[in-house]
C-alpha cells in the first residue's frame, strides 16, 4: 500500500537511485497503489551517467511492496522493500532499463506489463 510521498526503491538500471511517490494514477480521489499500478514519482537520487536526472518526474510500476497482498485464491504475497520499475509511457507499458533487479510481483504481469515480468529474474 503505497501513498503520497512513500519512498521507493529502484529495481531496474535506468540510473535513478530512490524515489517518491507524489501521485497514484487512477483518479483524483486515490490515495492507495498496490501492486502493479502506475505512480508518478519523482526522482531523489540519480546516478550522473544514467538516463534520468535529479528530480525529473517519471512514471513507475510499482513491482515490490511491504505492505501484504491479498490474492484472488486467498493467499498473501509480502516483499522486504516498497520498489518500482521506471516506464516510458503508460500506454506503451516498456521498461526504461534493461534490467529488472530482484523479485516481481505477479500482478504486475496480469496488469499488462509483461515485458518486464519477462525481464524479471523470478516471478512470484
Amino acid at each position: 500500500m503505497i501513498q503520497h510521498r512513500s519512498i521507493l526503491k529502484v529495481a531496474d538500471n535506468s540510473g535513478a537511485k530512490g524515489l517518491m511517490v507524489i501521485h497514484v494514477l487512477g483518479g483524483s480521489k486515490r490515495k492507495f497503489g498496490f501492486l502493479g499500478d502506475v505512480l508518478n514519482c519523482v526522482v531523489r537520487e540519480a546516478n550522473p551517467t544514467g538516463q534520468v536526472k535529479d528530480s525529473e518526474i517519471v512514471k513507475v510500476v510499482l513491482v515490490r511492496s511491504r505492505k501484504e497482498y491479498k490474492r484472488a485464491d486467498g493467499s498473501y504475497v509480502r516483499f522486504s522493500d516498497n520498489a518500482g520499475v521506471l516506464i516510458d509511457n503508460v500506454k506503451d507499458k516498456n521498461p526504461r532499463g534493461t534490467r529488472i533487479f530482484g523479485p516481481v510481483a505477479r500482478e504486475v504481469r496480469d496488469k499488462g506489463f509483461a515485458k518486464i515480468a519477462s525481464m524479471a529474474v523470478e516471478v512470484v
